[in-house]
């Protein structure tokens, strides 16, 4: 298992997609249990979403195998932070991001839980995903549950999921208006993408700070379906931000 893993890691380093899909079949010859190999060939090799869900369905199957139950059984909350958990973090990662993609969305959503049971650390960000999908799904509760769990995150992506959660339980508030105040405090561009007042680049930024643009235009990409799930909530985002 370590040749494979050490494959992979030449794999993600080649200087082509090519070779990059090569390296991970090849590790996948080494041993069937590479999970980052499947990982990768969904990235990089799948030509459908169907094929993608295949592929990282398979990782997740090969992370299990190599991790062994003993693992799920005793190591439950301290995922990530065991090296060997991360190719199976990031094959289910992927899984449920697919499946959300393809419109199995319940199914999506407790395998993102499940991530966050191994891995209350949530290194993978994985609330982030969540968070949106449970407002789209008008799963309230849970996402209250969520948010409760991680209350003391500070960035954008918290701070708003605050502002729409308090409009949707109790429309245009003081509630709503303070969470707005204190949202807007944290990162103010994001009404101006999340409103379409300013373009979304064609190339996503790699990388975000806080309070900063890129923040925000990543918090509009991934939250502004949850908005638009709640009638009035855009409008009034904009009635509040004029400014």
């Amino acid at each position: 298992m370590d040749e494979a893993q050490n494959i992979m890691c030449d794999a993600w380093e080649a200087p082509t997609r090519e070779q990059a899909v090569a390296l991970a079949r090849k590790a996948l010859a080494v041993s069937a249990d590479c999970a980052d190999a499947y990982n990768l060939l969904a990235e990089e090799a799948a030509e459908s979403l169907e094929e993608a869900i295949d592929l990282y369905r398979k990782g997740v199957e090969a992370g299990e195998r190599a991790l062994g139950k003993k693992v799920f059984e005793e190591d439950v909350g301290y995922f990530w932070g065991l090296l060997e958990t991360r190719p199976y973090m990031r094959a289910r990662a992927g899984l449920a991001q697919c499946l959300w993609e393809a419109g199995r969305r319940e199914e999506a959503v407790e395998h993102y839980w499940e991530l966050l049971r191994l891995n209350p650390n949530d290194n993978q960000g994985i609330r982030d995903l969540l968070m949106p999908c449970l407002i789209e799904l008008g799963r309230d509760e849970d996402a209250e549950r969520l948010f409760k769990q991680y209350e003391e995150d500070g960035m954008a992506v918290w701070m708003y999921s605050r502002v729409l959660l308090d409009f949707r339980k109790q429309g245009d508030s003081p509630a709503a208006e303070k969470s707005l105040r204190a949202a807007l405090d944290q990162n103010r561009h994001v009404p101006s993408y999340l409103l379409g007042r300013k373009k979304i680049p064609r190339v996503l930024p790699g990388y975000y700070g806080f309070g900063d643009e890129n923040e925000a235009v990543l918090y509009a990409v991934g939250n502004r379906a949850a908005w638009k799930a709640t009638p009035g909530a855009l409008e009034w985002l904009a009635a509040n931000t004029r400014s």
